[in-house]
């Protein structure tokens, strides 16, 4: 291995305004970035071979990671290499595995022991109802009850978890040629955005960036961007960025460049080499540079350059009236306005669908070699890229438009009548291809011939590049996304959560799975469910051909270009069943969730798909604020899911009975607030009373609680080690479920009280993107205070038991306790500490730039605590009726040394 240094290590700017990043140029012998036999994704996968005639099976090591993990399918795979795929079948094309028995059995042998624990607890608690307030009691077993059942709940789905990993190397060998042509299936990727100023137009410009740069042949995948506010200021941003995109694409696969978004792969100053040519990088990368730079000046000049052409048209145009925008041919914008007018504002304008980069031919197309007027040397790189579409569906007023499941059902019928691939990705605007072989990834698992037929979906795990170290507020969220999906991938499979997903076209459009689907099933029996397009009602039974390798667009002729007008209609959904039983649901906050619950009720299943480097990232609310109303979207969509036709309990008898648990769960999870919030506040009697006790015999009762505690975190540690997670990724999940259940998960319970009671419920807040600090503080965010409702119950159980432990002190110091009330008080307040350490990340939160410096906050609880201690003490003074002071005197002065009841 041999490493060459690049560029001179500074990060300002040389006279040409041209930053200079280290780079780290590590060359490896194939150059070709393309994973070898054996490698999978990133990792060393157990590889079988056939050594001569011996059929020996050969296996190597995985990385340190997965060390937990051993491979499941050895005999299958073993028969899969022995028949080559030369007899007709399809190859196994990913890697299951399972967690080692050394691990597995005593993760579940302390489940076990947890559950008879619960089941001892409850027994006890039932045989001796004793407390100083018998209400208390009651609502204490109800809330216990239910903890212990969603414990339940929660563990069961975890059971079996199971590890998958794609085939890469294999995938490229079947259906690679060797003239460059491919016969992998053809592909679609869906983008959704709304606003260029809440959802920085900089993230949906490089995801888009992104996934024209994707390592999947060119002529076999296109991208749609749904523009759901119609502004000129996405359509002009994605005119500039097809320009950019002819000089990025090619960059990357001349030098094989990861990630393939310019904006997170030019944020990081060094990058192992794998291209071919490291004597022309350097020089490569200044230019793609400065031309990045540009790119970016001329997006964010658009918000001057728009309102200044348009002035200048209508300044020429003698007709009286709105004044118009215009695009830069001379058009009036069908679409919004920036002076909104009468079918030109937004939610009140026509369709537009606009092909910005037509479809590639067949052909490789190479570049010219460097000269004079091409910087760089592009002989040998393929210069195509793949069809770019434009779509804004046409909006009315007083018609409801279901969002962003209104939008991508919109996309799912233009790409119908456009490329009609049977596979579909789909992406929030501010995530991109982080690992430029994620689509071949994702169809490894709709390709196998194990389940690949009765795939509905290939789930990706969520990662972000833009959160904090500590990441305080948990939105890395890997216990679920490393640990629950894993154990749910072992059933039939992950929920769809939002982004970054692959579907199989066919089963969004209702269909059942080809295990429970008869072979004389008629897919299209009525324009009721699919509407009353026939173009598009035809496209339907080609999309389940999933070997369709060959994209051919109609040409936008006239009558193409009235059907693609007509699925983009508000009334083209009237009276069918899209948003029901077709596309992704409506009426539902997470329209994620209950759409992946649909398709595994139908009798699909889904897999879930974690490589290396990770497959796709994005940003994250990292501000208090944002990131509570995300979760209060979330946690409200749940309960609505739960009260709904999409209920869990409902589902048929396709559905895996684990399945069904597993969504009972993460629907029904809010309900616990109302329990948890109870006992978080429990201390509040303690400062008017003193010692109350939930149960008696008090010692017996903690000890229990000890005992589950302690069985839990060791269940915990095990999770930990099979999961591949930090002991801090554990400690963030279980503090921000505190917070959540405290400041969010109550406000989903009214909201679906509301609705239960026809009433309208809380209006949930889409979750602003992340943007550029203006500071040097790239973290600006996390210590700003933005003030919102959601924030006063978590403060109120702060007071609350930051006042029980004060109160405490005070009353011991005040009243003489013996040692054993001083034990029970004991045992109290490091319930009331315990309490404050999870909701830690709050308060630090709430204290702003001080948050920087955690002792601050420390040196505040220690001194609310004396204040309240010293408080408490003067209160019993002044109630017992009188106060002994006592005086000593020295050197003539007199001064109280001690004051009593």
């Amino acid at each position: 291995m041999g490493s060459l240094a690049a560029g001179n290590g500074t990060a300002g700017h040389a006279s040409n305004g041209v930053a200079d990043h280290a780079l780290a140029l590590e060359m490896n012998g194939a150059g070709n970035g393309h994973s070898k036999a054996g490698v999978v994704a990133g990792r060393e996968a157990p590889v079988l071979q056939a050594n001569g005639g011996g059929g020996k099976i050969k296996k190597k090591k995985i990385s340190p990671k997965d060390k937990y993990w051993v491979a499941a399918d050895d005999g299958e795979v073993a028969a899969a290499i022995q028949d080559g795929g030369e007899d007709g079948r399809r190859p196994l094309l990913y890697w299951n595995f399972k967690v080692k028995a050394v691990l597995l059995y005593p993760y579940r042998l302390l489940n076990l022991i947890r559950l008879v624990a619960i089941v001892l607890f409850f027994i006890w608690r039932v045989r001796h109802p004793y407390a100083d307030g018998m209400w208390l009691w009651w609502i204490s077993m109800v809330g216990d009850l239910w903890f212990g059942v969603t414990w339940l709940l929660n563990q069961v789905a975890k059971l079996s978890p199971v590890k998958r990993v794609p085939d890469l190397a294999l995938l490229k060998q079947q259906f690679d040629l060797a003239d460059g042509n491919s016969n992998l299936p053809i592909l679609d990727v869906f983008i959704n955005t709304v606003d260029p100023i809440n959802e920085p137009m900089i993230y949906t410009m490089n995801s888009i960036l992104s996934i024209l740069a994707a390592d999947y042949p060119v002529d076999k995948h296109a991208c749609y961007l749904s523009d759901d506010g119609g502004s000129i200021i996405h359509y002009d941003g994605l005119l500039e960025t097809a320009k950019f995109a002819a000089l990025w694409v090619p960059f990357c696969r001349k030098h094989s460049i990861e990630p393939r978004a310019p904006e997170s792969y030019f944020s990081v100053k060094t990058h192992p080499y794998t291209g071919n040519t490291p004597e022309e990088f350097l020089n490569d990368h200044r230019h793609v540079y400065r031309e990045y730079d540009e790119f970016k000046c001329r997006l964010d000049a658009l918000f001057i350059v728009i309102p200044k052409r348009s002035d200048g048209y209508n300044h020429s145009d003698t007709k009286e009236g709105a004044k118009a925008t215009w695009m830069a041919d001379g058009t009036q914008r069908p679409g919004t306005w920036i002076e909104p007018a009468k079918n030109h504002k937004r939610g009140d304008h026509g369709g537009i669908v606009k092909v910005m980069l037509k479809h590639p031919g067949h052909e490789p197309e190479l570049g010219l070699p460097a000269s004079t007027n091409n910087l760089l040397d592009f002989s040998s790189v393929d210069l195509r890229l793949p069809m770019l579409v434009y779509i804004s569906r046409e909006k009315r007023p007083g018609c409801d438009h279901q969002k962003k499941a209104g939008a991508m059902n919109v996309q799912l019928r233009v790409s119908a009548l456009l490329t009609n691939a049977p596979f579909i990705i789909n992406f929030d605007c501010d995530h991109y291809v982080n690992n430029s072989k994620a689509f071949r990834a994702g169809i490894c698992f709709m390709l196998d011939r194990r389940e690949g037929d009765n795939t509905a979906f290939v789930q990706f795990p969520q990662r972000f590049d833009d959160v904090d170290p500590t990441d305080r507020y948990c939105n890395h969220n890997r216990v679920f996304f490393d640990a629950t999906l894993l154990g749910l991938n072992g059933i039939q499979g992950p929920s769809f959560v939002g982004t970054g997903c692959m579907f199989r076209r066919f089963a969004l459009y209702g269909t059942d799975p080809p295990r429970w689907r008869s072979d004389d099933v008629k897919i299209v029996d009525s324009s009721k469910k699919f509407g009353s397009s026939l173009s598009f009602m035809s496209s339907i039974p080609a999309s389940a051909n999933q070997e369709r390798s060959i994209m051919s667009p109609p040409a936008l002729e006239e009558s193409v270009m009235a059907d693609l007008a007509d699925v983009m209609t508000c009334a083209y959904e009237d009276g069918t069943e899209f948003g029901r039983e077709v596309g992704w649901v409506y009426n539902i906050a997470t329209e994620d969730v209950v759409t992946g619950f649909r398709l595994h009720r139908n009798g699909w299943r889904s897999m879930y798909c974690r490589m290396e480097p990770d497959a796709f990232a994005g940003t994250a609310p990292i501000n208090l604020t944002e990131r509570l109303y995300q979760i209060l979207r979330w946690s409200g969509g749940s309960l609505e899911m739960f009260f709904s036709r999409y209920c869990p309990l409902l589902a048929g008898g396709r559905l895996h009975p684990m399945q069904r648990i597993a969504y009972a769960n993460m629907t029904a999870y809010p309900v616990s607030s109302i329990f948890l919030v109870f006992y978080l506040l429990f201390p509040v009697i303690w400062i008017f009373r003193g010692q109350f006790y939930i149960q008696k015999p008090f010692p017996t009762y903690v000890l229990y609680l000890v005992i589950v505690i302690v069985m839990t975190e060791l269940i915990g540690v095990i999770e930990i080690k099979w999961a591949g997670l930090t002991m801090l990724d554990w400690i963030r999940n279980e503090q921000f479920y505190i917070v959540g259940a405290t400041a969010v998960y109550p406000t989903a319970v009214l909201h679906m009280v509301l609705k239960l009671f026809g009433f309208k419920g809380v209006s949930f807040k889409l979750t602003a993107k992340q943007v550029a600090s203006s500071t040097s503080d790239k973290f600006a965010e996390l210590y700003a205070v933005q003030w919102a409702p959601l924030l006063i119950p978590t403060m109120v159980v702060i007071a609350v038991n930051v006042c029980a432990i004060g109160a405490s002190i005070g009353k011991a110091i005040f009243g003489g306790w013996s040692l054993m009330q001083m034990a029970d008080a004991g045992l109290g307040l490091l319930f009331n500490a315990w309490i404050l350490v999870l909701i830690y990340p709050f308060a630090l939160g709430m204290i702003g730039w001080w948050g920087k410096r955690p002792y601050v906050l420390f040196i505040m609880l220690i001194i609310a605590f004396i204040v309240i201690a010293t408080l408490d003490i003067a209160i019993q003074s002044m109630r017992s009726g009188f106060v002994r002071f006592h005086f000593k005197s020295s050197g003539g002065a007199t001064f109280p040394t001690s004051w009593g009841l």
